[in-house]
């Protein structure tokens, strides 16, 4: 008998979202293993998030996709309410409850960071018996913005009531769960001290996976994409949101980049997508008229279409990987930018989860203290972007292990450890 998951996304093409890839990546793996999957998602008629046609087409036609409902943004805005999972949770319930009482399903699988759909599981499994799986992405309650030094918190009020009813929440929905994935095991070593109970519960550390399918069709069909970086040069590329946390990296690859400017090798900055507010200002560029780099740092606030975001790494003479003072954040595009076959220049506080990550898959990145960036780590950077401009860095050796493939066959084994024999 085949196995049935039902996997609760609230984003999900033609929505474009990062908590989603994990999941779309690895449905045809799914469907090759002979799973029959189910997705709940969301009918949004006024997402926040960009809308890619595109990405429909990488969607299995085996993959049964069922939309709930969804409150309109014109209406919940004027409460300050524009989160998709609070406009549709009422909906995603009953939705779950008529999919869960319709027919068998094995386990129910949350892969999301839109955290207030995840006490759902635990309500699906005292009305159904089904159990469920969750897939820590982010962690769900974190102190990072009460440490000492640490920037002012987004979001006001909002923050501060997602913050609360996470610590209400949060407990009772993982204690629950009968497994748990997640993108770095300090997440697990951190609900487990929360919860003591966990360290009973299956758990696995399992990094995003490189999109292989997605950079397999990006380069067949590159040559009849527009151009998105500028000719010339040596051009570095970041794509993807800077948070707070990681404009320290940023301060140390501009005075690198001041440093190499001057030994004459004429490198460029590219980043995109660095807010998912549509109306950010630019994270970086006054941090790069600082060092005089106003001539070579570009940046675009607005969100990149997810495959224009993918070209951007594939144009590039190489791409950057930016760690945070948050020590347990690791890009989620770490193994994409890897995939992308340029070299990558990745830059993390000491004692980072992403220098572990980067060392565990054979790879190396520049560690810097705390404080102002430190001449020894300023002249490293310098060094690597004076080889880069000779030619003398080469690209990252594949990890096979990481592949999108063995990624979701991970998957599809915690869900059949915790599904129903």
């Amino acid at each position: 008998m085949s196995k049935r998951v039902l996997i609760v996304s609230p984003h999900f093409p033609p929505v474009n979202a990062p908590d989603m890839q994990r999941v779309r990546v690895a449905l045809p793996y799914f469907v090759a293993a002979g799973w029959e999957v189910t997705v709940l998602t969301v009918a949004d008629p006024t997402p926040t998030a960009p809308v890619e046609p595109e990405l429909e087409a990488t969607v299995p036609a085996a993959v049964r996709v069922v939309r709930a409902r969804c409150c309109s943004r014109r209406w919940t805005g004027r409460l300050g309410v524009n989160n998709v999972a609070l406009r549709s949770l009422p909906f995603l319930f009953l939705a779950g409850c008529r999919l869960l009482g319709g027919r068998r399903y094995d386990a129910v699988y949350f892969s999301t960071t839109m955290f207030i759909t995840l006490p759902l599981g635990r309500l699906w499994k005292m009305l159904t018996g089904v159990p469920y799986v969750i897939d820590l992405q982010d962690p769900w309650v974190s102190d990072y913005y009460e440490r000492p030094g640490a920037p002012r918190p987004p979001g006001g009020w909002k923050y501060r009531f997602a913050r609360g009813l996470g610590r209400v929440l949060e407990g009772w929905t993982l204690r629950g769960a009968d497994g748990l994935l997640a993108v770095s095991a300090a997440y697990l070593d951190t609900v487990r001290r929360r919860y003591p109970a966990l360290r009973a519960t299956p758990a696995i550390e399992l990094p995003f996976g490189s999109p292989d399918p997605d950079l397999t069709r990006l380069r067949a069909t590159l040559a009849e994409r527009p151009a998105l970086l500028p000719a010339g040069g040596v051009r570095l590329a970041c794509a993807g949101a800077l948070g707070p946390g990681q404009l320290a990296a940023v301060a140390v690859l501009f005075a690198a980049l001041a440093g190499a400017r001057r030994a004459g090798p004429r490198v460029s900055v590219h980043f995109f997508g660095t807010s998912y507010d549509p109306q950010a200002q630019p994270a970086t560029l006054a941090l790069a008229a600082q060092y005089g780099l106003q001539d070579c740092v570009f940046e675009q606030p607005g969100r990149l279409r997810y495959f224009d975001a993918l070209q951007v790494t594939l144009e590039a003479e190489a791409n950057l990987l930016l760690g945070s003072t948050d020590l347990a954040f690791t890009p989620s595009k770490l193994l994409a930018v890897l995939a992308a076959g340029r070299p990558v220049l990745a830059l993390a506080p000491a004692g980072s989860a992403m220098l572990a990550r980067l060392a565990a898959l054979g790879q190396s990145g520049l560690a810097f203290p705390d404080g102002p960036p430190s001449a020894a780590c300023v002249r490293a950077a310098t060094a690597w972007l004076q080889d880069l401009a000779d030619g003398r860095v080469a690209p990252p050796a594949a990890r096979p292990e990481w592949d999108a493939a063995r990624v979701a066959a991970a998957q599809m084994e915690i869900l059949t450890a915790a599904g129903r024999t």
